[in-house]
Parts: structure tokens; C-alpha cells; sequence
């Protein structure tokens, strides 16, 4: 909008100059054209004051000037000067520097020529007259043309040049500044989160855009009530399935205790609701952690820096019981480095990365639990890690991406799962502005999950 009304205002104003300056250039041309003519009506005059002297054929012939003649030459006094030339070219009176070749007709020629310094204006014309055939000539110094240019230039053009950009910053500076309040509206929503959906000043916008601050608002609302309605759902279908489920898993717990009294208790059947129960808490958990993730992106408060040696080291622990059950070896390669994010989100991902790790690898496996900082590829500073890496079977490459879908698990996978794990992971990584990386583990076997952080510059 702004480029369209500057060009709108200025093309047309840079069109009016150059007109102003093309019919200057027309009328300009009045003096010169009279000074051509005045030249032209003293040549015959010039011609008639030759008289010849002496017998046939004449010798230098004598000057009676004109009195029009005489007062052009006074007048212009080292500013003009005439010549008479005979049919060679040579000048026989008036200024030496005048001496030319005669015309080829008997028609009057112009001509400019420079001497001293001085552009002079010439007409030539043969003539027959009582001293023979002669060509006379009559210059004017006045240098017409040069002060016509001269006087276009500092008069005509460089006006309306200094106008013109006079005119492009006036219109500029009144253009932005009548867009201004537009161009903060813009700025505004440019610079807002995907997910920062706070109505904006209607009353600070101009009448113009206000139906349309006022549209976007609305629809503002509508998408912030409908997300809040969905977050809102998952945490308090989260929060309102933990507590039974945890009441029923603890009793289920105590039935299938390993006791005389209770052993007839002990069927599969018991075992089967014990797994259900495990599996709808475990459920209800991820939910409530995907739930607190998502809705934390909403937040205003920034981030705060986080040790990651600290936090993959009680991670370890918490997690080194279910490895020693399935005989996995558990180990850390920490260095000390921090980063700009959320403890509990991170050490929410990295839960749930060895979590996946410790339940899907075989007996005997190695998982590795590693944090610190390296090169970036195609960039020169140092970035931040976390990562979990196992030599289990791995994941075929065509259902890397589909890992992060939720509730997505792959076909054949053993064990329980809700196909939760690695999507809460991947929300998470949203919210640290990164992305979580899936490849295969050293010497191509196994599973390595990679997320890059921005460490904090000291």
C-alpha cells in the first residue's frame, strides 16, 4: 500500500516537471532564433558597404560600413567581428581568424565556432557586388546558446530536479507517517507467537482497518476458545482418571501379593486387570504430561537456564531398576553444559526417550543416555545436546517420521504402549524452538534420538 501511493502521488508529479521542463526547453529557443535573424538581415548590409578601388580587376576593395553594421560592431564591441574573403578563402578585410572556405552556393550558411574562449555565432554568404565576387562574414559573440543552456539548466531543470526530490521525501515521510499506525499493526502480528491469540488494539487502529482488526479479533476468540476447550478436556480427563486408577491399581496390587491367603487370587485373569490398570495409568500420565506441554507454549514467562548434566544423571537413576530387570546396560556421557528452556519439560523428553529405550530393547542391550555440546553442520558455533541411544533392532527408515505421530505404534512392537512417548517428546522440542532428530545408532544398528539446544552465550 505504501509503494502503491508513492507511486501514485510522485509519477505524476515527476511527469508535470518533466512537461514544465520540455515547454522551458520551447520558449527557451526565442533568442537564439532571433539572433540567427538579426544575423541574417545585416549580411546584405555588410555586403552593400564593399566598394571596389582601383582599376579592373579590383585589389583590396574599401568598407563604407553600414550604420546598422557599425552599430552592431559597436555595440557588441569584443564580442563580434566580420571578414571579407575572396573567392580563395583569404580574408581581405575584418579578423583573420574569420577566414574560411566560401559557401558552394549563393544561399546563407550558420555555423558555431569557438575562439578565445568565446563561442561565436557565424553566417556566411557569398556575394556579387562592384568589387567582384566575395564572401562575407558576421559574427556574434554573445554566446545566446551558452546562456540559453546555462539559464535551462540553473533556471528550469535544476528547480524542478531540487522540487521533485523535495516533493519524493515530503510525500515519503507523510506516506509513513499516515500508514504509521498500519505499519504497527503489522508489526504486531507479525511478531506474535502462532499461538499468542490476545485480541489486538481496536482502538488504537485507524477507522480504515478497524473492521478488519475487529474480524480478526473474533476470529481470535474463536480459535482461543476452541483450544482451550481441547486443553482443557485432556487435563481433566487426565486429572480425573488418575486418582481411581491409582485407588484400582493398588488394589489390584495387593491381590496379586505373593501370599498364602491370596493365591487362589492369583489368575491370569487378575494378572490381565493388573496390566489394564498399569497400562490406563500409564495412559492418563502421558496425557497430562502432552496436555502440560502443549499448553505450555501459551505461556509468557521466559526461559530459564537448565543443567543438563544434573538432569540426565536423575533421569539415570530413575530408570536404572527397570534396566538391571532386563539386564540392559544404562550409562551416561554427560558434560557440563546449559541451556535456555524448561527443566521439567526437558527432563519430561528424557524420561520418556529411555523409558522407550529401557521397554523396547532386548535383554542384554546397551542404552546410553548422553548430554554436552558439538559442531553444528554448516555452522561454525557449538550447539547443545541430549540424546538417547540403543543398539536394539532399530526402526526401518520409512517409519521414522510416523514415530512421532500420536498414539502410533509399529506394527509388531512388543510390550505396552499408547504410542505417547516419543510425540510428547516431540511437542517438547517444539516448545525449546528445536526439533527432535531420529536416526539409526552407531554402526547403523539400533535407535539414536537427538535434540539440539541453544546453549547459554557466557
Amino acid at each position: 500500500m505504501q509503494q502503491r501511493l508513492l507511486l501514485l502521488l510522485l509519477v505524476p508529479l515527476l511527469i508535470l516537471a518533466a512537461l514544465n521542463t520540455w515547454f522551458d526547453y520551447q520558449l527557451a529557443d526565442t533568442p537564439a532564433i532571433q539572433q540567427d535573424r538579426q544575423l541574417l538581415t545585416l549580411v546584405p548590409q555588410l555586403a552593400d558597404s564593399i566598394k571596389a578601388q582601383g582599376a579592373w580587376p579590383p585589389q583590396i576593395p574599401r568598407l563604407h560600413m553600414a550604420p546598422e553594421v557599425a552599430d552592431f560592431l559597436a555595440v557588441r564591441k569584443g564580442r563580434s567581428a566580420y571578414a571579407v574573403l575572396n573567392s580563395d578563402g583569404k580574408v581581405l578585410l575584418g579578423e583573420p581568424w574569420l577566414g574560411d572556405y566560401p559557401p558552394d552556393t549563393y544561399e546563407p550558411e550558420f555555423s558555431s565556432e569557438e575562439y578565445k574562449g568565446v563561442v561565436y555565432r557565424i553566417v556566411s554568404q557569398r556575394v556579387i557586388g562592384s568589387a567582384g565576387e566575395l564572401t562575407v562574414r558576421l559574427a556574434d559573440g554573445a554566446s545566446v546558446r551558452t546562456q540559453w543552456l546555462r539559464r535551462l539548466w540553473f533556471k528550469v531543470i535544476l528547480p524542478n530536479l531540487v522540487l521533485a526530490a523535495g516533493a519524493a521525501f515530503a510525500v515519503h515521510w507523510a506516506v509513513r507517517r499516515a500508514l504509521r499506525p498500519l505499519l504497527a499493526l503489522k508489526d504486531a502480528v507479525e511478531g506474535r507467537s502462532p499461538r499468542d491469540l490476545s485480541p489486538l488494539d481496536a482502538a488504537g487502529s485507524p477507522d480504515e482497518v478497524r473492521p478488519l482488526v475487529l474480524s480478526l479479533n473474533r476470529l481470535f476468540d474463536l480459535v482461543n476458545a476452541q483450544a482451550e476447550s481441547q486443553r482443557r478436556f485432556v487435563a481433566d480427563a487426565a486429572h480425573q482418571l488418575r486418582t481411581p486408577l491409582a485407588g484400582l491399581q493398588a488394589q489390584v496390587e495387593a491381590w496379586a501379593l505373593p501370599e498364602t491367603d491370596t493365591i487362589t487370587l492369583r489368575s491370569d485373569q487378575i494378572r490381565k486387570l493388573r496390566d489394564a490398570t498399569r497400562r490406563t495409568s500409564q495412559l492418563a500420565t502421558q496425557l497430562l504430561a502432552l496436555s502440560r506441554a502443549d499448553a505450555r507454549t501459551s505461556l509468557t514467562e521466559p526461559a530459564q537456564a537448565v543443567d543438563l548434566k544434573p538432569l540426565c544423571e536423575q533421569v539415570l537413576e530413575e530408570f536404572l531398576d527397570a534396566a538391571a530387570v532386563k539386564q540392559i546396560d544404562l550409562g551416561l556421557e554427560a558434560q557440563d553444559v546449559r541451556v535456555n528452556g524448561y527443566a521439567w519439560l526437558l527432563r519430561e523428553l528424557l524420561a520418556n526417550l529411555v523409558d522407550n529405550a529401557v521397554r523396547y530393547t532386548p535383554k542384554g542391550s546397551h542404552v546410553t543416555l548422553r548430554c554436552g555440546l558439538r559442531k553444528a553442520v554448516g555452522s561454525p558455533a557449538a550447539q547443545a545436546f541430549v540424546e538417547v541411544e540403543d543398539d536394539g533392532p532399530g526402526v526401518p527408515p520409512e517409519e521414522r517420521a510416523r514415530m512421532l505421530e500420536r498414539f502410533y505404534r509399529l506394527p509388531g512392537t512388543p510390550g505396552e504402549g499408547n504410542g505417547l512417548g516419543l510425540a510428547i517428546a516431540d511437542e517438547i522440542s517444539r516448545v525449546h524452538h528445536s526439533q527432535l532428530q531420529i536416526g539409526a545408532g552407531a554402526g547403523g544398528r539400533g535407535l539414536r534420538c537427538t535434540l539440539l539446544l541453544e546453549p547459554v552465550r557466557e
